[in-house]
């Protein structure tokens, strides 16, 4: 059942807060009378915006869990009104009444009237506006998160954080997009960067704050990936036995079926669904050191992807000769009850092109190998879109503005082959 009990903060006085280093909070002498002097509160690490859960009890956090007190949240309002409910007996139903009060003022939004959606929204700071966009990506997995919160912190909120939403137009969109080039920022950091404010400002295009599109009219930065180093035939053969086993597995898996670096660390024998089919289903992610989803994608989404025969008979022979855990046939070397880590094949990979013994071409990275799945497809007329899908881009365009110029035909031979058929 929810809890009966709640209130709006009225009368607000500061009381430090239980843990050193934090910020005070503003608390209700009625919440403050509860436990007196001894008031110990601490914001949780739920995503700004969607509120905090506390002990009144006066025990320090770390005895939450076998304290017998109930939990009380507190958060604000569809109106802005900080309220406070208590009752709570564990943590989980404090954090599930807050998501459920989060959806319900995500779901308000919509419902109110445009003026007041303008009026409160259009107030808001971009960087509070922004952080209550961010609460709802949940798609997104942790790497994503890792690198839209650097975006948001190094690039984003310094230039914009303080602006009010109702201030964007595209002039504003566009002397952001100078600054970050005055700045010295890369491209690829130009166009990521870009891609969010956009996401945001539309988020609150939607929402009514603006009459029209801010980004429209925008150039964007454009971001031309450098051509991909890819290896010949021959120094692939030389490359994929210049390491260990587990080394010439990744690359098999890399250049046979197209994986990242993280799905080839978490290849699985299970995932053999056909003799000519292997499912990508999870990889080792660098951030946590643990299997995760798929870039792009969620928990249990998966792609299907061809299995050469070389590549099938490289994943039994090694499941043979050195077994497998759970099906994984990768491990870290010293502790076999954890995943096989990033660090070991780039410090192979780094002791590979330092040795000279392979042929090994000028400016090749570990992920050169994965070029050469999709060199190997295109060359042979597979259609980019099944590459694209393979190789689990999130978008064809992608697929396109790297591997463009492994394309073949030109405008010459595309009129040789047309007139084939106009002549039949």
């Amino acid at each position: 059942m929810r809890p009966t009990k709640f209130h709006h903060i009225s009368n607000p006085i500061a009381v430090p807060a239980g843990q050193a280093g934090s910020r005070p909070l503003l608390v209700s002498k009625r919440s403050a009378s509860v436990v007196g002097s001894r008031f110990d509160v601490a914001q949780s690490s739920l995503p700004r915006g969607m509120g905090s859960f506390f002990k009144e009890c006066g025990h320090p956090q770390s005895r939450w869990a076998k304290c017998p007190h109930p939990y009380a949240i507190r958060y604000r309002s569809v109106a802005g009104k900080q309220v406070e409910e208590s009752g709570f007996a564990n943590k989980d139903l404090a954090i599930e009444r807050l998501t459920e009060v989060y959806k319900e003022k995500k779901t308000a939004k919509q419902r109110q009237p445009r003026a007041e959606r303008i009026r409160r929204y259009g107030a808001m700071r971009f960087a509070d506006y922004a952080e209550e966009w961010k609460a709802g990506q949940r798609h997104l997995a942790v790497q994503s998160v890792k690198h839209l919160d650097s975006l948001l912190e190094h690039h984003l909120y310094p230039a914009l954080g303080s602006r009010r939403m109702n201030s964007f137009d595209h002039k504003v969109v566009d002397g952001f997009i100078r600054t970050m080039e005055r700045n010295g920022a890369g491209l690829a950091t130009q166009s990521n960067a870009f891609d969010k404010l956009r996401a945001i400002l539309l988020d609150a295009q939607r929402l009514g704050i603006f009459p029209e599109n801010p980004v429209a009219g925008v150039k964007a930065p454009q971001y031309d990936p450098a051509r991909a180093v890819i290896p010949s035939p021959e120094q692939l053969r030389g490359i994929r036995t210049a390491g260990d086993d587990a080394f010439m597995l990744i690359v098999d898996m890399m250049s046979g079926c197209g994986l990242r670096n993280g799905e080839a660390a978490a290849v699985n024998l299970d995932n053999i669904v056909a003799d000519d089919v292997y499912r990508v289903s999870e990889q080792v992610i660098m951030a946590t050191r643990q299997y995760g989803p798929l870039k792009h994608r969620k928990p249990g989404e998966y792609r299907d992807v061809p299995l050469p025969v070389r590549v099938r008979e490289t994943i039994e022979w090694y499941a043979a000769k050195h077994g497998t855990v759970d099906g994984y046939l990768l491990r870290q070397a010293t502790d076999p009850s954890r995943p096989y880590q990033h660090y070991a094949m780039d410090n192979q990979w780094r002791r590979i092109r330092a040795s000279g013994m392979v042929d090994v071409p000028e400016g090749m990275v570990l992920y050169g190998n994965r070029h050469f799945f999709a060199s190997n497809c295109l060359s042979n007329g597979i259609p980019i879109t099944d590459v694209a899908e393979w190789m689990g881009h999130r978008s064809i365009d992608v697929t396109f503005k790297i591997y463009r110029h492994l394309m073949p035909g030109s405008i010459s031979s595309a009129a040789q082959l047309l007139n084939v058929g106009l002549a039949a």
